[in-house]
């Protein structure tokens, strides 16, 4: 590895501020500087006040010798104003973000700004934001949005991302040189590595297999064949998508650094991604993953300014750490089995709660957040963490049980952990897990008693495709999930029917709306109980991906069977387990031939009425097209067929 750069040539914040958790007495910040801060945080209120953040508001973790996460998070005496725009600066070393990071000022402004909405009467959500994907960034929809100057009642109350906001799993060439190379410049740590045939970061970063063929990296031993395909073998899957893992992130510095770099613009400056010596294949790919990155980058300072203004809200999916992840008991039983998969995953998931986590409900990691100060500290004199202690740490985030949590809106927003509280099948350890085990299910329940309305925000839908779940049945019947995903909420029996049962609870709420993303296409299904007049009335909104899409000609062949053979009279419908449900899609305003998934990268937006039901519902089209809208159809119109608006 090269010796890190003299601290004097590096930008003062290499990423952030990003508005985290904000409530009426509660600001939380994440932002990452070069060195540590003493930041001053400056509102507009009366005139300017300004709140000094030393160690009881702003906590510093080294990640580098020139790179220190702080973590802000100010207990206010008073109430934050409610419904209007509260201007922000903050101020380092006397200079203000117009100073240090101009990008993230609007140009009908002179600093960032957000706004406390007193209840969730819009918010904009979406998920799978991969960066070499050929579409644009769907989070430059929000800026283009922010950019127009809304009024503060205009503006969204928040933003929601529902997984995969980065992919540690499908890294693409040009992005895994970057991250080496900011590694490098400013030093974040080394680790040594067990299982593996390199004993250290530096020399996986050294090593000639590093780009593309790091399945390379593990002992030719029989033992090794299923961790091999799995983590980096990038396996053919037949149905839905191909596994790229091939540049599959290892260290916690890889995954930090990828961090910075889809965040924020700053860090690409210190970089200058040049092609090392490859194969000719590979060569092609490099450059063609290079065109496709360009793009993202030059979004890089919009989607920034989403962060600096609005109140971003995450919870993980797979690719956040691998493909696949906790699909099944077989799949745990391996991954976890063996000390090289163990690290891969556990650094991945210690980088999400240093880098996404903790800003959803910082009082939840209080005891897991010492832990990580306390491995930083390890580093201090030969900049290698202490294996021991990372091993230990990754031991307690892997049973870690306080990633879900809920905000205290109105209407209460609920987020799901639909990755690690599994319930595992009791018939077949390769069968898929169910999302949620009883425990977690049943404190659902106890959490959405006597609400009037609740918002789930659920990285799977609930309420799926019924043909592409049937054919992810087939596969796992066959014993073979991991072929086509098989991950949705009625591919495990149980989990399914307590799910519905929690739907049909007579003191759960009134009109519930689920906000999912993972499939790479949107759709929206309005769901009710048959046979019951006192409803509940669920709506299933599904927005995907932020930078992501279905192969399209494939979801227009699943979309026409699905509406043939899964039509209200169809037979099929009673071998679903959700019979005892009426599921009514709505059609996308721009859709042709009666479409009801829509497939366009891009960020969902719901407005909600007084009592917590959507009143519309949108799809803010990455490329640049008019927003569409799902639309209920009417009984007197044929499937398809253009409606007015619903105002």
């Amino acid at each position: 590895m090269s010796v890190a750069a003299p601290q004097e040539t590096l930008p003062v914040v290499l990423a952030g501020p990003m508005l985290r958790r904000i409530e009426s007495r509660r600001l939380v910040f994440w932002l990452v500087g070069s060195r540590r801060l003493s930041p001053v945080l400056r509102l507009s209120l009366e005139g300017g006040i300004d709140y000094s953040l030393g160690e009881d508001s702003c906590r510093v973790i080294p990640l580098g010798r020139h790179a220190f996460l702080h973590l802000v998070d100010l207990r206010l005496k008073t109430s934050l104003p409610l419904d209007q725009q509260i201007d922000y600066d903050l101020l380092i070393d006397g200079e203000g973000i117009a100073q240090w990071a101009p990008h993230l000022i609007h140009a009908h402004a002179t600093c960032p700004s957000f706004v406390l909405r007193s209840r969730i009467d819009q918010m904009l959500h979406g998920s799978c934001r991969k960066p070499h994907y050929p579409a644009n960034d769907g989070l430059l929809c929000a800026d283009r949005l922010l950019a127009a100057n809304p009024s503060p009642e205009q503006r969204p109350a928040l933003l929601m991302l529902s997984g995969d906001q980065v992919y540690a799993d499908d890294v693409a060439g040009p992005m895994l040189r970057a991250i080496h190379q900011l590694i490098a410049r400013i030093g974040l740590f080394d680790e040594r590595l067990e299982g593996t045939i390199v004993s250290d970061s530096a020399g996986l970063y050294a090593h000639p297999a590093g780009y593309y063929r790091r399945a390379d990296l593990l002992p030719a031993l029989e033992s090794n064949e299923t961790l091999r395909e799995r983590f980096f073998g990038g396996a053919r899957k037949p149905i839905f998508t191909s596994s790229n893992a091939e540049n599959h992130l290892v260290t916690l510095a890889e995954v930090i650094a990828m961090y910075l770099l889809v965040w924020s613009p700053v860090p690409w400056t210190l970089v200058a991604p040049q092609m090392l010596p490859l194969a000719p294949k590979e060569t092609e790919r490099y450059r063609l993953e290079e065109t496709r990155l360009q793009g993202f980058r030059e979004g890089l300072p919009g989607a920034a300014r989403v962060f600096a203004h609005l109140p971003t809200l995450m919870i993980f999916d797979d690719h956040d750490i691998t493909d696949d992840w906790n699909l099944s008991a077989q799949w745990e039983l391996t991954a976890y089995g063996h000390p090289f998969s163990k690290r891969i995953i556990g650094n991945a998931l210690l980088a999400y709660m240093l880098c996404q986590g903790w800003g959803n409900d910082p009082d939840a990691f209080t005891d897991v957040l010492a832990q990580a100060e306390a491995l930083a500290a390890s580093a201090a004199d030969d900049n290698h963490l202490d294996s021991p202690a990372l091993d230990r740490l990754i031991d307690r985030l892997i049973a870690f049980n306080r990633w879900q949590y809920v905000l205290p809106t109105t209407p209460a927003l609920v987020v799901l952990d639909t990755r690690t509280r599994r319930w595992r099948s009791e018939i077949d350890l390769k069968r898929p897990s169910g999302l949620l085990d009883w425990e977690a299910l049943s404190e659902l329940q106890q959490e959405l008693l006597d609400h009037p309305s609740a918002i789930i925000v659920s990285p799977a839908p609930v309420f799926g495709v019924k043909l592409i779940e049937t054919v992810q049945r087939v596969f796992s019947a066959f014993g073979y999930p991991l072929l086509v995903d098989a991950e949705n909420w009625m591919a495990h029996r149980g989990a399914a029917q307590v799910i519905l049962n929690i739907f049909r609870h007579s003191r759960t709420p009134g009109s519930y709306v689920i906000l999912s993303g993972d499939v790479h296409y949107s759709f929206v299904y309005e769901v009710l109980i048959r046979h019951r007049q006192q409803g509940p009335k669920i709506w299933q909104i599904t927005s995907s991906g932020i930078k992501n899409e279905f192969p399209r000609r494939l979801l227009d062949v699943f979309d026409r069977l699905n509406r043939w053979l899964y039509s209200p009279r169809s037979p099929l419908n009673w071998f679903t387990k959700r019979r005892p449900m009426k599921v009514m899609p709505r059609t996308p305003e721009h859709s042709k031939a009666g479409e009801r998934l829509w497939n366009s990268a891009g960020l969902g937006q719901v407005f909600f009425d007084s009592q917590g039901r959507p009143s519309r519902i949108f799809q803010l089209n990455a490329d640049g097209s008019e927003p569409t809208e799902f639309l209920e159809e009417r009984d007197d119109q044929p499937a398809g067929h253009p409606v007015a608006r619903q105002l």
